[in-house]
């Protein structure tokens, strides 16, 4: 029996925590992907047309019989789930990965549930961004089926709206754009593990973004959400999505008492953010989600109470600030500084030339430290990062 992966291109939650994981279980795994030629020759990688369920389902049922097929990728959840189904494997419902993928859908779904009403337009490729005239300003602007914040900007008015669709629409023609109020409040997240039946928070932060009109995440601080009114909210509107399988990260603002959702990934956090829980919770995540995959219930996992750890964690993300290539940056480091642990893990490799994107596509590093006191991680966390250094040359 044999894990199934259906991946893109190469990121660390695969190449460090799931395959990783996987031979801790004692399974062997391919990763099928239709970029293989951008994979490390020395890892079980097939060639597939991932996008494709019936590909996928093809391409499983050509080789050892499949134990589990899964994702971590936003961009294969729905396919992966409908060719998990033909197989009669365990994994998400497609028609909530789609709810969740598509941003008008989200907003159509909690609404519907009487949850929450963001007010949202879709702008469809080749229509007159006119349609959103009615919107209310300052708005959001970003790709209905969306990762992250590539391409979401801030608009003050409709002229901006206007000049921000014409400038996506010169690099990706074919995109359909969503306009949405914009949602005013402390922005967090909220991370998730579920058996389709059971849903338990493994752990949320306190998110930092950089200045406007992009929404680039900075840092983030640990700060899981005790059992309350926004925990209950936030568990009503996944409810309505159908999120209630495998790992899901979900972001949203913290307004009036009120959890508004921003988007929901239906997958693990991301950017290195997977690997730091797991550490600070010291928790195998990487294997519990495997193991949901194949089956076993929430309760078979030892998954602990985010709000009863002892300890802290912050995140910084170094950020490119303009274009060019990356000449000069540090390796990867582990250090313990006063009982703290400190990480850094580049992002991106000397030598890369880049376009600044104002996206997470300009991150060079993650820098992470873990200790007891709040203050006392943040304080070095700052001397660590002080003593780095990252060069950007024309």
């Amino acid at each position: 029996m044999r894990l199934y992966l259906t991946a893109l291109n190469p990121t660390d939650a695969v190449l460090d925590g799931f395959l990783p994981a996987a031979a801790r279980l004692g399974l062997p795994v391919t990763v099928l992907t239709d970029q293989p030629e951008r994979w490390p020759p020395d890892l079980p990688v097939q060639r597939c047309p991932v996008r494709d369920p019936a590909a996928v389902v093809a391409t499983v049922t050509s080789g050892e019989p499949p134990a589990a097929l899964l994702s971590n990728s936003d961009h294969l959840q729905t396919a992966t789930a409908l060719a998990a189904r033909q197989l009669g494997l365990p994994g998400k419902d497609p028609a909530a990965t789609r709810r969740c993928k598509d941003k008008a859908l989200t907003r159509r779904a909690v609404a519907a549930a009487g949850l929450d009403a963001v007010a949202s337009v879709t702008i469809d490729p080749g229509q007159d961004p006119e349609v959103a005239a009615g919107l209310p300003c300052p708005a959001v602007v970003k790709p209905r089926d969306g990762v992250a914040s590539e391409d979401a900007y801030l608009v003050g008015d409709h002229a901006e709206l206007a000049g921000r669709v014409a400038e996506i629409r010169r690099r990706r023609p074919e995109v359909a754009l969503v306009v949405e109020e914009y949602l005013a409040g402390e922005v967090r997240t909220h991370d998730t593990l579920g058996d389709g039946t059971q849903l338990h928070t493994i752990g949320g932060w306190r998110t930092t973004l950089g200045p406007p009109p992009t929404f680039t995440e900075q840092s983030l601080d640990w700060a899981p959400l005790p059992v309350g009114p926004i925990a209950g909210q936030l568990r009503t509107q996944l409810d309505a999505l159908g999120v209630s399988f495998g790992a899901c990260h979900t972001e949203y603002v913290l307004s009036a008492g009120r959890a508004r959702l921003i988007e929901v990934n239906y997958r693990l956090i991301g950017d290195r953010m997977d690997l730091i829980l797991a550490e600070l919770l010291d928790v195998p995540i990487f294997e519990y989600v495997i193991r949901l995959h194949l089956g076993e219930p929430l309760a078979a996992l030892a998954v602990p109470d985010p709000t009863m750890l002892a300890r802290h964690a912050r995140v910084d993300y170094v950020c490119a600030d303009r274009s060019g290539t990356l000449a000069v940056a540090p390796g990867a480091v582990d250090e313990n500084r006063a009982g703290v642990r400190l990480g850094c893990r580049p992002l991106r490799q000397p030598g890369i030339h880049a376009d600044w994107t104002g996206t997470n596509r300009d991150y060079l590093a993650a820098l992470h430290a873990i200790g007891t006191d709040p203050e006392q991680v943040r304080e070095v966390l700052r001397e660590f990062r002080s003593g780095l250094h990252w060069e950007i040359r024309p």
